[in-house]
């Protein structure tokens, strides 16, 4: 779907489980995103299913799997998501730990931003963040996303740093 210099971003699949159930299992993914419930090959396969490949057909966009265009080998999601708790499309992003550090995140999310922005034509893209997530953040800024403000998502939920560009 998308292509940038050292990555392919691409729509998720059911044969991506297997990556799917190590990532959002990831000790980062739980602190900072969530426990999913996900906890074998079939749970991811329905998290897909039902998470990024319903939202895919309903919205023409939702997360993508990132792989590294060198070997095809998967390194984490990012995509703009459409929650029913928010008006504007969210950017989300996530790595697996071992490619963190090496501007595959600020690359991803760089080539969604663009993406959305002229082939999709969003004209305001969110992020929501965990006030604890420093490294989040401040890719959130280089991109050229502000805080604007906390938000929560639903009763007795985390505040959430919320992001826009």
């Amino acid at each position: 779907m998308l292509e940038t210099d050292r990555l392919v971003l691409r729509w998720l699949e059911r044969s991506d489980a297997s990556f799917v159930l190590a990532l959002v299992n990831d000790p980062s993914w739980l602190r900072y995103i969530g426990d999913k419930g996900v906890k074998s090959v079939g749970d991811a396969e329905r998290y897909i299913e039902n998470g990024p490949a319903a939202m895919f057909s309903r919205f023409g966009h939702g997360l993508n799997r990132v792989e590294l265009k060198s070997d095809g080998r998967p390194i984490g999601i990012c995509g703009l998501i459409k929650r029913e708790t928010m008006d504007d499309v969210d950017l989300g992003f996530a790595l697996l730990p071992e490619f963190r550090g090496a501007g595959y995140a600020y690359e991803a999310a760089a080539a969604t931003v663009a993406h959305g922005r002229s082939v999709l034509g969003f004209s305001r893209i969110v992020a929501i963040v965990s006030p604890d997530n420093e490294a989040s953040c401040r890719l959130l800024e280089r991109l050229g996303f502000r805080l604007e403000r906390m938000v929560q998502l639903g009763v007795d939920r985390e505040e959430l740093k919320l992001y826009a560009v």
